[in-house]
């Protein structure tokens, strides 16, 4: 049985309406053609408004906001701040608000390996990889749900080598049968 494409996931998808705003606070841009202004971590951009929202969202590419049109989060944006941190946002608890950026980065890593290897699962060639594929899918996604603290102190590194040498793996079952 093939497993739920992305597509099918909701978790893995943004719902911006039940995030914080992480992704226009957490991370560091550069001016660039990707970015029109510097922005450091931690620091909001000045196009997120008070309700978390992108003041420019409908005309970012014409206002040089481009990297932001091709960002995703994957869902690490509201699963940080609806199940991670209940609910709470930076603006309301400024004093846990370096901790919810960082878990954010740590999150979207898992979610981006948790997308890779949903994609995995609906690949016909695959199928003797599906046990270890499902295995690994859901202990990262039990990983994703773990305290704060917990998540800080994951080896994401590990994690992302298993995850590389599976999709190695499955590269060559599908490559096989073409």
């Amino acid at each position: 049985m093939l497993g739920p494409s992305p597509e099918e996931h909701p978790g893995l998808k943004p719902d911006c309406e039940r995030c914080c705003g992480l992704c226009c606070v957490a991370p560091a841009f550069a001016r660039s053609p990707d970015f029109a202004i510097d922005k450091r971590p931690g620091e909001p951009c000045p196009n997120l408004t008070r309700d978390f929202r992108c003041g420019i969202h409908d005309r970012l590419r014409a206002e040089g906001f481009r990297g932001c049109v091709a960002y995703d989060c994957f869902g690490a944006g509201q699963k940080v701040t609806q199940i991670t941190f209940n609910g709470r946002n930076w603006r309301e608890s400024p004093q846990m608000a370096t901790q919810m950026f960082e878990v954010f980065g740590v999150m979207r890593q898992l979610h981006a390996l948790l997308v890779y290897l949903s994609q995995a699962l609906t690949l016909g060639p695959a199928g003797a990889l599906y046990g270890d594929l499902r295995r690994k899918l859901e202990e990262l996604e039990a990983s994703s749900r773990e305290s704060a603290d917990t998540l800080l102190r994951l080896d994401v590194a590990s994690h992302r080598r298993e995850v590389n040498d599976l999709l190695l793996r499955v590269s060559d079952l599908v490559r096989a049968q073409s």
